[in-house]
């Protein structure tokens, strides 16, 4: 007997929920060969600042976890990962138009340099932080610590490795994310979603949205709960204007990768997100 296939319905990650854009608007995404694959969300200012509330909820708790957990959980999203490998080459075959060898060695390398990521979660502050000699009985230790919810323009050329590559860094010291995914690719970046909530990340630390970059993206640059802006993939867009938005309320911004996006892995992404809290303490004397 025959079955009735059942179309996937994809939709925004929020706060740990897949809710449809709050004005109910998809776009169509298309295939290389500009085939019909899905309607994706097409998300609104008000979806953006329901991703933002969510992720400030979860920053005290993600945050304060210690970075040994922290880095336990981020492993089980790569185990997770790999054992949708198939589903996710099949994706980007389709997105991408690139051969089945291609697709394999993006999906391998987007959980390789997960696992790569997750190793620093106990380790970037031995790198980052250190001791600093002053005069006097006093000890002066710099420490690594997380800026808050961080706004990320994924790189929009890529389908699933681009988007590993820039939420990744972002969560090894406690940040949260707001993540706008490729416009152009979106479909693996919600099948990742799924990924992330069946695993062990406590809901909100992760939220993404779908749809257009050049509307979303004005919004979270100018949210003043917003503490840094990743805008890695935004060369394709005036992410001058951006730059210029997130300074009236002092964010911290990472510029576009020449323009291409390809935020190559690096402990310098990890501590770009990071703020340095240095702390005095008096030696005794007895």
């Amino acid at each position: 007997m025959n079955h009735l296939s059942v179309p996937k319905t994809y939709k925004l990650f929020i706060g740990g929920a897949f809710p449809r854009s709050e004005s109910g608007r998809v776009y169509r995404v298309h295939s290389a060969r500009g085939i019909f694959l899905a309607n994706a969300a097409l998300a609104s200012r008000k979806d953006a600042r329901d991703a933002v509330v969510s992720a400030r909820a979860a920053f005290a708790g993600w945050a304060g976890a210690t970075g040994y957990n922290r880095g336990q959980i981020l492993y089980r999203i790569a185990e997770l990962l790999e054992g949708r490998r198939a589903q996710f080459v099949a994706e980007i075959q389709d997105a991408t138009g690139v051969t089945t060898v291609e697709a394999s060695a993006e999906v391998d390398e987007a959980i390789n340099r997960w696992i790569w990521y997750a190793g620093w979660t106990d380790k970037y502050a031995q790198v980052a932080g250190n001791a600093n000699p002053v005069a006097g009985p006093y000890f002066n230790i710099s420490v690594p610590e997380p800026m808050g919810v961080v706004a990320i323009a994924a790189p929009q050329r890529s389908a699933l490795l681009g988007l590993v590559s820039v939420i990744a860094p972002a969560l090894v010291s406690g940040n949260t994310v707001v993540v706008v995914a490729s416009e152009m690719h979106p479909l693996s970046a919600i099948s990742f979603a799924e990924i992330l909530a069946t695993s062990d990340v406590p809901k909100g630390v992760v939220n993404i949205l779908t749809g257009s970059l050049s509307e979303i993206a004005p919004w979270l640059a100018g949210h003043a709960d917003v503490n840094a802006l990743d805008l890695t993939g935004a060369g394709v867009i005036d992410w001058v204007d951006l730059e210029i938005t997130a300074a009236q309320t002092l964010k911290r911004v990472l510029r576009p990768d020449s323009g291409t996006g390809s935020a190559v892995p690096a402990l310098g992404r990890i501590t770009a997100l990071t703020e340095t809290k240095t702390v005095w303490h008096s030696k005794s004397l007895s």
